[in-house]
């Protein structure tokens, strides 16, 4: 059996060119590092944008570095043994954080030892992945915002994500308003109230937004409400996303068997690694529910290249404007995708292709 041989960890900020808000100005990566007893290695990361990034480190540093030594480095392997050592911890949240810097780093290793892609590794179904732009926008002026979404159009994306959730629903009204008007009535919209509302504040919106084509409406409420979810999915009919803000694959399955979220949006780093994201992408098969991965195009992107079409629908990649590690300067080779035409594909590379500077 090919075992865990050295594993080790550090914290790199890496800054935003565009502040997210003004106390984001950095994403928090915790780059990580496996060598396996055949002499095999390699390179993962966890990821938190803003809160966690030293609670993960302390994580990965004493408490998975010390449990994983000397066990089985096949992908996937280690994973619920250790969800179980850390559970005390929590279920979820930073200790799933935590454990995706070593699974990451663990599905590398082997496909680097195979001399493939992690898309290859895990079986290739197309070649290229659709692309949406996405933006941290909601404090933009709406003058800023609609020349982004032109951005968007000259860049040939087919379908953009925009923040809503202002504090005067008129005002959400009047910049989707002038978001549809500069997209056009061809692409898809889709909005994202980072769960901004209450049930009764997200009915009105959705009904006084209902005009504009919206293809979904991401994370309406407090991720956790699981009756609020079920219960607004009654009210509205423009289909739910959420799932960035959902640790387990316990809770996607109690999501998806409620009704309350039609689109599941797993985080690969947030549940956990590659291990429990292709758990959660056979739970929305079994459901008929497609799955779009969230951010992290580098990794997501190449996920997607691998995922069968969930509920008949092939997945989109989330490409948040400004935000991509290559593009960042973050990552000490050239980055394992690209992105043109609102399509993405990948370029030669092994594993992951993601190791930072």
């Amino acid at each position: 059996m090919t075992t865990i041989r050295g594993f080790d960890a550090r914290l790199v900020r890496v800054p935003l060119t565009r502040p997210w808000a003004s106390d984001v100005t950095s994403v928090g990566v915790i780059a990580t590092h496996v060598v396996r007893s055949d002499g095999a290695q390699g390179w993962g990361f966890s990821w938190t944008p803003q809160i966690g990034a030293e609670a993960v480190l302390a994580l990965l540093a004493h408490d998975i570095a010390g449990f994983a030594i000397g066990r089985d480095a096949a992908p996937g392997a280690l994973w619920d043994d250790l969800w179980r050592h850390l559970h005390e911890a929590g279920s979820g949240g930073i200790t799933t954080i935590a454990m995706a810097g070593m699974d990451l780093a663990l599905w590398d290793a082997e496909a680097r030892r195979q001399g493939e892609p992690i898309s290859g590794l895990l079986g290739r179904e197309r070649d290229a992945v659709r692309v949406y732009g996405s933006g941290v926008n909601l404090h933009y002026p709406i003058d800023e915002l609609v020349a982004q979404v032109r951005r968007w159009v000259g860049g040939g994306y087919e379908a953009i994500k925009v923040k809503v959730g202002k504090p005067d629903l008129a005002e959400d009204v009047e910049r989707i308003a002038a978001v549809r008007e500069a997209l056009g009535p061809d692409r898809a919209l889709m909005i994202d109230a980072n769960q901004r509302w209450n049930l009764d504040q997200a009915t009105r919106a959705l009904d006084a937004l209902h005009g504009f084509d919206l293809a979904w409406i991401e994370e309406p409420l407090a991720a956790d409400d699981l009756r609020g979810h079920a219960e607004l999915a009654r009210r509205i009919d423009v289909p739910i996303a959420l799932g960035e803000n959902l640790y387990t694959t316990y809770r996607f399955r109690e999501f998806l068997d409620a009704g309350a979220a039609q689109i599941v949006q797993p985080n690969v780093v947030r549940v956990g690694g590659i291990t429990p994201f292709l758990r959660v992408a056979e739970s929305a098969a079994e459901h008929g529910a497609p799955l779009h991965p969230h951010v992290l195009p580098e990794l997501s992107g190449q996920l997607a290249l691998a995922l069968p079409a969930c509920g008949g629908v092939e997945p989109w990649t989330e490409d948040v404007e400004d935000a991509g590690f290559g593009a960042l300067g973050a990552l000490r080779d050239p980055s394992p995708v690209r992105i043109v035409a609102g399509r993405l594909a990948e370029r030669p590379h092994d594993g992951l292709g993601i190791r930072f500077a």
